[in-house]
């Protein structure tokens, strides 16, 4: 049998070879991208970087810190630590929000202020129960009673929890916010603000707060650790999806912060006051308001903003029609913990 040496002429044999190669490459191809699309190598590609808050009102961030803790913990994944301030839950909403940081600490009803209004976070760990938030008067004020406050000014940060606890307390007096005018300010400028007199009243914020009560003399004219929501630890849902291990890595850290705290307040008290540039009593009246014990988010903070949620709607804060329990229901995470805090028996 003889060929032909054209082109048009080569061997039929040739053809298979051709087919065999190119099906070789397509399958080794195929492959390569199921392997990247498996969930076990998607959880398995630790972020160059992780971005987090820490803030004065949580006590844990802090630790962690200071300790270098998340540091060490994500050392062997090579994930650089960014730690960034958040002076109120409305600064840590705005940096989830725009994807500044992947984890923020805030308040659980700001929290579900935030997701309600499109922040895509979940709460996936509970950092204190707290009493973090009253209403403040000078010591020499003549207020004296939640009614007095009617047409006063109060310094409040909008969309954190001293500014809903604020608008909780009044309607308990049969006020609103259109009763009072409210003043919006960071909190460390409202304790200012209160002791210049450029306000009347200051819903305040531990450590700030306890500054006042201890430094400035100031009173606290209404207390309600009810209406105190939770401290929520809220991680944005993509970083919940594409890096569950460094999730994980967190919670763990955030579990060893919160036992260290328990078993060492006078040495969490001078961390906290380090941090915050306040003195050793104010941090320890802070710490002393703030509850560690109950990690693990659930039935209780479901309850608890779910009784909360009608002030959004009676404020006009969220848009008409929000379904506020199913807000709710997706921003309580009680799943993403629970590994960490069983390893340490749920204490």
């Amino acid at each position: 049998m003889t060929f032909s040496r054209g082109a048009a002429s080569k061997p039929v044999f040739q053809k298979p070879r051709r087919l065999l190669a190119g099906l070789s490459a397509f399958l080794a191809s195929a492959a390569a991208t199921l392997a990247i699309l498996t969930p076990q190598a998607a959880q398995a590609a630790a972020p160059a970087e992780l971005r987090l808050d820490y803030a004065y009102y949580s006590p844990e961030s802090l630790v962690i810190k200071r300790n270098g803790w998340l540091e060490q913990e994500l050392a062997p994944d090579h994930t650089q630590v960014k730690w960034v301030l958040s002076l109120g839950s409305n600064r840590a909403l705005e940096y989830l929000n725009s994807g500044a940081i992947d984890i923020g600490s805030t308040a659980g009803l700001a929290a579900v202020l935030g997701k309600a209004n499109g922040n895509p976070i979940r709460a996936v760990y509970i950092f204190s129960r707290p009493e973090w938030t009253a209403l403040v008067v000078r010591k020499d004020s003549p207020i004296k009673t939640l009614a007095d406050l009617k047409g006063k000014k109060i310094a409040a940060t909008k969309g954190t929890d001293p500014f809903l606890f604020t608008l909780r307390a009044l309607h308990t007096a049969g006020l609103s916010r259109d009763d009072v005018e409210i003043v919006n300010l960071q909190h460390p400028d409202g304790r200012v603000a209160l002791a210049n007199g450029q306000v009347d009243a200051w819903a305040g914020l531990d450590p700030h707060m306890a500054a006042a009560q201890l430094d400035d003399g100031a009173r606290l004219l209404y207390r309600n650790v009810d209406f105190n929501t939770w401290g929520f630890l809220n991680a944005r849902q993509d970083f919940i999806s594409a890096h569950p291990d460094t999730l994980a890595h967190v919670l763990k850290v955030y579990e060893k912060a919160r036992l260290w705290i328990a078993a060492h307040p006078d040495e969490t008290a001078k961390i906290v006051a380090d941090e915050s540039k306040l003195s050793l009593p104010v941090a320890r009246l802070q710490l002393s308001r703030n509850d560690f014990s109950q990690p693990q988010p659930g039935e209780r903070q479901l309850a608890a903003l779910k009784a909360a949620a009608p002030l959004l709607v009676q404020e006009q804060l969220v848009k008409a029609g929000t379904d506020l329990n199913a807000v709710i229901d997706a921003l309580i995470d009680v799943q993403s913990a629970q590994p960490v805090i069983a390893a340490n028996g749920g204490k």
